[in-house]
Parts: C-alpha cells; sequence; structure tokens
C-alpha cells in the first residue's frame, strides 16, 4: 500500500470542514494544498464508511473481472459517479476506475487483478497518455516515492515509474513525453546537430552532382559513336 502523505486525522479534520459549512471543495482544496477531487473523494469515503475509511489498511485490493464490469455498469447507468464508486468499494483511486471503463468502451478485456503479482516484470507494462504518466508521477512523489505502490495502484511496472519520475526530475513534464518514432526538426535540435545535418545533405547533393555529370558523359559518349 501506498505511504499516505497525510495523517487519517487531518484527512479527516478538512472532512469536516467541508460538512459543517467552514468551506467550499475549491476553498479547502486550495488552502491545503490538495487537488479539488481528493477532496471530493475523501468527503464521499466519508458519507459511505465513516472516519474507519480513513484509516491504513495494508496490501492492494483485489479487482476481479466481475467486479470491475460492475463498478462500470454503476458509473454508466448514472447510479453513481466515479468518485462515489471509488470511496464506496474501495478501489485505490478514481483513475482506476475510469481506466476500466475506457477499456471497456474499447471492448478490451478486463482482466482480474491480483496484487500479488510481481509488478517489477516486464510483462507488467502497458501503454499509457502522456496525461496518465503526469498522474502516474504526481501520485508516485505525493506518496513518498513509492514506486512499487504506485505500480501496483495504476497497473504498471516498477521500471516504468522509476524511470519516469527520474526523468521528470531531470527536465520536467516535458520529458515524460514519448518521443519514440519521433524526428526532431532542424530548428529542435542544437548547433552542432544542424552542422552535422547540413554537412550530410552537401554530401548528398555533391554526389548528385557527380552522378549527374557522369551521366551527361556517357550520353555524350554515346552521342558521338
Amino acid at each position: 500500500m501506498a505511504k499516505r502523505k497525510h495523517s487519517a486525522e487531518w484527512m479527516i479534520d478538512r472532512v469536516k470542514e467541508y460538512l459543517n459549512g467552514s468551506g467550499s471543495y475549491e476553498s479547502i482544496a486550495r488552502d491545503n494544498g490538495i487537488g479539488y477531487t481528493t477532496i471530493r473523494r475523501w468527503v464521499a469515503a466519508y458519507r459511505y464508511h465513516g472516519e474507519a475509511a480513513f484509516f491504513e489498511r495494508y496490501g492492494n485490493n483485489q479487482y476481479t473481472h466481475e467486479f470491475k464490469i460492475s463498478c462500470i455498469e454503476m458509473v454508466i447507468s448514472g447510479k453513481l459517479s466515479a468518485e462515489e464508486c471509488t470511496a464506496r468499494f474501495g478501489i485505490s483511486h478514481a483513475s482506476v476506475l475510469r481506466r476500466w471503463i475506457s477499456e471497456y468502451n474499447a471492448n478490451r478485456e478486463l482482466k482480474d487483478y491480483d496484487p500479488k503479482r510481481e509488478v517489477y516484470m516486464a510483462e507488467a507494462r502497458r501503454k499509457t497518455t502522456i496525461e496518465e504518466r503526469k498522474e502516474i508521477v504526481k501520485y508516485c512523489i505525493d506518496h513518498d516515492r513509492d514506486y512499487k505502490g504506485t505500480a501496483a495502484t495504476y497497473d504498471v511496472s516498477y521500471t516504468q515509474v522509476y524511470s519516469w519520475v527520474r526523468k521528470f526530475d531531470a527536465n520536467g513534464e516535458e520529458a515524460l513525453i514519448d518521443k519514440r518514432g519521433h524526428h526532431k526538426t532542424d530548428d529542435e535540435v542544437d548547433e552542432l546537430e544542424r552542422l552535422r545535418r547540413e554537412n550530410l545533405r552537401l554530401k548528398r547533393q555533391l554526389q548528385e552532382r557527380d552522378m549527374t555529370v557522369e551521366l551527361l558523359k556517357k550520353v555524350r559518349e554515346l552521342e558521338g559513336m
């Protein structure tokens, strides 16, 4: 289980601020440096489970195929919002549920999730979007860089999480963009690379000119025969 950034008591106090009318979701989130959806999720969890929802549970949740489908249908039918469903059934994060919905809508297979599987293994990898990578990095940093817990929460590999966080630390969000298959333009490279490219272009032009000269010679030789 990823280590929490805040104590259970602190989170409960924020929830009670909202419930007793001391602040709105927006003002409480802003004043305490937390996300708007985070305080909404805490309030929903409190309404379903009371203060018990905020005390540490050990190990990660296990999600069966049937459980995933049941939660998806509740959200799609409008019976519960994603945040309410997450709070009611103890799903690790609303983004996990939203990913299930995306996979369901794309007709992808929703497999059982067993937290005992080895998150370090390469087989655990899946494709991610830039927005997912940003969210995963933020979650990991906010939870004391718990790479394994983050990997289990978002169904990615330990190696992926570790690599993204290191890239983010070094060069910010821009470093999380997957540039495989992307050929940089001349404006996107440094001066040395531009000179190298220009040199290659000139060599090609000279080779083409030499080939043209040789071709013209051959034509003249043939015409003179």
